[in-house]
């Protein structure tokens, strides 16, 4: 028995003025193209960690109480404009060149206060060599090479082959290098190993940035140079105030409304504990009713002796009571209404009671799990049948409800799937009951339009399909609000419940 994230940036180039006054019409102004957007991801900038956004789930410490915060869900077109905002109000304090001020802003993971206390604390030399940048207000004498002929080959320092001089660019450290290298250098370092906010100059030892206004970007460059990272919908995280609010994206999990990270964290531990060895425990094993250790059987005998060190308990297999009222001479195991036995039973019956509900939300969790990853794939067949139906003189506009119809089927797939982790850890109540009603009608709602776009359609069904996949999909984006605006005004009215493991 076994116990078992471009900036096109135009400035005056030359020295900067030391005059704090108002800033020059056309200086440091931000020319921003719709092909040409970039975006500061704070965590990556390599400056000093803001500690609030690290509080935890249920903004509380051990031994202390931490601010909760509220956070705001940002496209990336609003995190864009906050980022020029920024950078304006900055700069019209400090006057620099609007893309060194990003540079500036992004190392201190976009905090304006740290920003200009460090600034103005008399040693800009050493803020500008920590923010790998030159400080814009010295002229480098390297520059563009100015004095060297403009005909005149040289050699580039990758790989060594001599070009003209206009064949040439690089940073403000004054190193160059010929095109080819340079656009080879910024697509390895941005596509292959996923940087972007902190490329420096290819150089040996020399740590400048490369900045928003470095020539000869190419387009995949300029467009992904400091793209931040955006989840899963293509939104971003902006801390507003130190307010009671949830907790969403603090976990670095994908998008899980209506679950709360704590939970969602617990659950995903459980799941890896358990999933793999819970069925089968559940029918092969039972629990020593003294020390609670799992036990197996591996014999015909039903006098088992407990194998933990500090436990040793003998007790009945069969009943799970102590084996020593059973006799010795011969087995008769009769005593079911024995209390030791019972009280055995009871805590045996508990613990299945316990597994067998795991079991069921689980099962329901990893089900709409597996049906999302399928009706992922439903965008090729979608693709196939709004082809088919233009054919059957439908215009492309008409026949964008199946996209739509995919799209709402996948958040709601998305939204039954927490709805189980959020349900497992949730005492019962009035509030529950309604959120198992609105679960329900959700849950009935998306199987039918799942139904509906795995159908054929032919000519005589189009219009009819059509209608109905409508409908449905209309009526399911509403079930679905609904059933987050009610958890939504649970967390708010502090009216759900909790089961601690």
């Amino acid at each position: 028995m076994d116990s078992d994230e471009g900036y096109n940036y135009d400035f005056d180039e030359d020295e900067c003025s030391e005059d704090s006054g108002a800033e020059e019409p056309g200086e440091d102004t931000l020319e921003l193209g719709e092909d040409e957007v970039e975006l500061v991801d704070p965590a990556e900038a390599g400056g000093e960690r803001d500690e609030g956004l690290e509080t935890g789930g249920s903004g509380h410490g051990t031994g202390q109480e931490e601010e909760d915060y509220r956070f705001e869900v940002l496209t990336a077109e609003q995190i864009l404009q906050h980022m020029v905002e920024c950078i304006r109000e900055v700069n019209e304090v400090i006057q620099n060149p609007a893309t060194i001020t990003r540079i500036l802003l992004s190392h201190f993971n976009w905090d304006r206060e740290k920003l200009m206390e460090r600034y103005f604390d008399g040693n800009v030399d050493k803020l500008f060599s920590e923010c790998h940048v030159i400080n814009p207000c010295k002229k480098s004498r390297t520059r563009l090479m100015s004095t060297r002929s403009a005909v005149q080959d040289l050699p580039c320092q990758i790989c060594y082959l001599n070009y003209p001089n206009s064949y040439f660019t690089g940073l403000e450290c004054g190193h160059k290098f010929c095109l080819q290298c340079w656009g080879d250098y910024l697509t390895t370092k941005i596509i292959e190993e996923g940087m972007g906010q902190t490329i420096s100059c290819p150089a040996h030892s020399c740590d400048i940035l490369v900045d928003d206004n470095t020539e000869h970007l190419p387009n995949i460059e300029l467009n992904h140079l400091l793209a931040p990272p955006l989840n899963s919908l293509g939104h971003g995280l902006y801390k507003t105030s130190h307010r009671d609010a949830g907790d969403i994206f603090n976990c670095g999990e994908n998008w899980h409304d209506p679950v709360k990270c704590k939970w969602l964290r617990k659950w995903i531990k459980k799941c890896d504990d358990d999933s793999e060895t819970s069925n089968w425990i559940a029918a092969n094993t039972k629990e020593c009713p003294k020390c609670h250790v799992t036990i197996e059987k591996d014999g015909g005998c039903n006098h088992m002796v407990c194998r933990n060190q500090s436990c040793k308990a003998e007790f009945c297999w069969v009943c799970l009571g102590p084996w020593e009222p059973h006799g010795s001479a011969w087995y008769n195991c009769n005593r079911y209404n024995e209390d030791d036995a019972k009280a055995a039973r009871d805590a045996q019956e508990r613990s299945r009671a316990m597994l067998q509900r795991y079991l069921f939300y689980c099962n329901r969790y990893m089900n709409h799990m597996q049906s999302l990853r399928f009706e992922h794939k439903l965008y090729a067949g979608v693709k196939a049948k709004m082809e088919e139906m233009q054919q059957h003189n439908m215009s492309w506009i008409e026949v964008q409800f199946l996209k739509k119809a995919v799209d709402v089927l996948c958040q709601c797939r998305s939204t039954l799937m927490f709805t189980y982790v959020f349900a497992f850890y949730l005492k019962k109540n009035n509030q529950s009951i309604i959120f198992e009603n609105n679960q329900a009608d959700l849950e009935n709602c998306t199987e039918t339009l799942s139904g509906y776009l795995e159908r054929d359609i032919s000519q005589d069904s189009l219009q009819d399909i059509k209608q109905k996949v409508q409908d449905k999909y209309r009526y399911c984006e509403s079930r679905r609000r609904v059933l987050l605006q009610h958890v939504h005004e649970g967390y708010e009215k502090d009216q759900w419940e909790y089961i601690e493991d």
